[in-house]
């Protein structure tokens, strides 16, 4: 548990956070992506037996796997992650392509399903590939008209839609992109739906030309923070989250 401690008068006064903490699953353990279901589950023990962390970030994983979680983590909350699904699949909800399109709103609202007949209450998302300048505006108009059905569906199971937000010009290059841009998108929604949010990377603001500072002008659509770094390499950034202090780690 983070908190504050206060010696005032040589009394201790100790305050903790009023957020509720979490972890990345997938990246905490990589082989909980590609390791064999006895490493996933040996992950998912190590995970929940951590009396720190109260949220749990997991990505994809077998019907199994997930009935172990749920009873693994009694009393945590369980986040269901599509962005390695979206980044692994290339799925893109912003495309030009109609079927395109519903193709990656079908196997999003797939697994929103899925998330609600496991009771969890959350799933984490993103935005698909820039299409660059000249088709961007179009790509979010589509982007916009996508995430109207998944934050429909997402709303008839009692489930909050998560946005993050990543680089458009380095590592993952999608469209949404810098968060002054995403949050209008997402205003928009909320005017609808009320169960949309941000998701603000730390580690994506180097790439993004951001600092924390941003989060003051859109506090309205804010409901998550990550905590980690980029690499800064030769050419520019990637997205590949070296620990703390580490060489070339950068963040907001």
């Amino acid at each position: 548990m983070f908190s504050v401690s206060i010696c005032c008068r040589n009394i201790l006064f100790n305050a903790p956070f009023p957020w509720p903490i979490g972890v990345v699953g997938f990246m905490a353990f990589p082989e909980l992506m590609t390791g064999s279901d006895e490493e996933k589950e040996k992950a998912l023990k190590i995970l929940a037996g951590d009396p720190f962390f109260c949220v749990h970030e997991l990505g994809p994983l077998s019907d199994e796997m997930w009935a172990k979680a749920k009873e693994m983590f009694k009393g945590k909350t369980l986040v269901r992650c599509l962005q390695p699904d979206i980044l692994g699949e290339k799925l893109d909800i912003g495309s030009t392509d109609r079927s395109e399109r519903r193709k990656a709103v079908k196997y999003i609202t797939g697994e929103i399903e899925k998330a609600a007949k496991l009771g969890l209450k959350a799933v984490a998302m993103c935005s698909g590939p820039d299409p660059g300048p000249a088709k961007r505006d179009e790509a979010v108009r589509n982007t916009l008209d996508s995430l109207r059905t998944i934050c429909r569906t997402a709303a008839k199971h009692g489930l909050n839609v998560v946005f993050e937000v990543f680089d458009r010009d380095y590592d993952k290059r999608l469209l949404m992109g810098p968060t002054k841009e995403a949050v209008e998108t997402l205003r928009t929604l909320r005017a609808d739906y009320g169960n949309i949010g941000l998701l603000w990377d730390l580690s994506h603001a180097p790439m993004l030309n951001e600092t924390p500072s941003v989060l003051e002008e859109v506090n309205d659509v804010l409901v998550h923070i990550h905590i980690g770094c980029a690499k800064k390499v030769d050419d520019g950034f990637l997205d590949s989250h070296p620990g703390f202090y580490t060489p070339g780690a950068v963040n907001g």
